[in-house]
């Protein structure tokens, strides 16, 4: 088990985002006695969970793309992935795209509540359920057992997801949307897809 925290945590993009997380963390700790400011990272921390979900359902498995930018971008993003899951650099999200979603999300919440003590409490949740989401998804790839029979549930899905059919268990770190939108299914009565390692090829009717 060591050798693989070792290779997670010293994984550049996460490592960064650990550094950025140490000072946001530091900044809320200050303030833990206000109610307020559990309430702020519990948002955070469900808003990011909703997040994964939708953006790995809606974005990251759109219709491919014509635009060579485009679609260079969403291969770095996911399609590369389906490709070669084991492949580290093409695992984590990359902070070019990680980034700009924390500081869009964070913003839309200032200005709702006007408050910067709690946007930067909104933003630890975000950030810590982010690093608990790439942990999942490292798992997931990794010879790695997980302890309870949930952490067990989640890696058989998230496999299946990338070896039988690329239309269903989107979750990586848990099951509730899949199976409040009807994306969770067991692997027996679901067909082999012949895209799942290749997005690219799907047709427009298979997208979801």
């Amino acid at each position: 088990m060591k050798k693989y925290l070792k290779e997670f945590f010293t994984f550049p993009d996460v490592t960064i985002m650990l550094v950025l997380f140490i000072p946001v963390v530091i900044y809320t700790s200050i303030d833990l006695l206000y109610y307020g400011t559990w309430i702020a990272i519990v948002v955070g921390m469900i808003g990011y969970a909703l997040s994964e979900y939708m953006i790995h359902r809606y974005l990251f498995h759109i219709k491919t793309p014509k635009n060579p930018f485009l679609l260079k971008m969403i291969k770095r993003l996911h399609y590369d992935h389906h490709v070669d899951p084991s492949d580290l650099r093409l695992l984590f999200l990359p902070l070019w795209f990680s980034i700009p979603n924390f500081v869009i999300s964070s913003s839309v919440f200032y200005l709702i509540t006007q408050n910067l003590q709690l946007t930067i409490a909104f933003l630890a949740g975000v950030m810590g359920y982010f690093l608990y989401y790439e942990w999942k998804h490292y798992v997931a790839h990794k010879p790695i057992k997980p302890r309870t029979q949930l952490g067990r549930t989640i890696k058989k899905t998230h496999l299946w997801h990338h070896f039988k059919n690329e239309n269903y268990w989107y979750g990586v770190t848990h099951t509730t949307v899949d199976k409040t939108l009807g994306t969770y299914k067991d692997h027996k009565y679901v067909e082999k897809s012949e895209t799942v390692r290749n997005l690219e090829k799907r047709s427009r009717k298979n997208v979801n």
